[in-house]
């Protein structure tokens, strides 16, 4: 059985959420796949209860490195920063990454208006991401912009 890692930010209510959601159709999707979601790990992320750095670090970069694919949320006004770090990771086992980016910012790429934007200072229409951990996960895997495409970005690195 393959296992995916789902790298997300996990603390708000709205992130809890939206993480369960997009594995429950993962999990529906593709039920011969073992699938980690870290927020349904109690004795680590419970934040209740207490974990250190290192226990934290050393328990998911151990589940990262038993996955067989990991799946990055992008979104946000940064990666967020753990979400970087697992995809570092996964980079340095060579372990596939398919980022989801949903940022709608992204649409109108070829709009006039916009593009003539880019050329005043603050003006940009468009969202940022960090070029660097883009890279890290384009150099093993692929970025998908709906959380409906990830089950065949999935199959194809399985």
């Amino acid at each position: 059985m393959s296992k995916l890692y789902f790298a997300s930010p996990l603390f708000s209510e709205m992130e809890q959420q939206y993480n369960a959601q997009v594995v429950a159709n993962l999990r529906q999707a593709l039920p011969e796949l073992e699938i980690y979601l870290p927020q349904e790990a109690a004795d680590i992320n419970d934040k209740n209860a207490y974990a250190d750095s290192k226990m934290i670090a050393q328990y998911d970069t151990q589940e990262v490195l038993a996955s067989d694919i990991v799946v990055a949320v992008l979104d946000g006004l940064v990666i967020d920063p753990g979400v970087a770090s697992e995809i570092g990771v996964a980079y340095q086992a060579g372990i596939p990454v398919i980022g989801l980016y949903t940022d709608v910012r992204q649409q109108g790429g070829q709009h006039p208006e916009k593009l003539k934007a880019l050329q005043t200072i603050a003006e940009s229409q468009f969202s940022y991401i960090n070029l660097y951990t883009v890279g890290l996960i384009k150099l093993n895997g692929e970025i998908v912009s709906h959380s409906n495409d990830l089950v065949e970005a999935i199959k194809r690195y399985l």
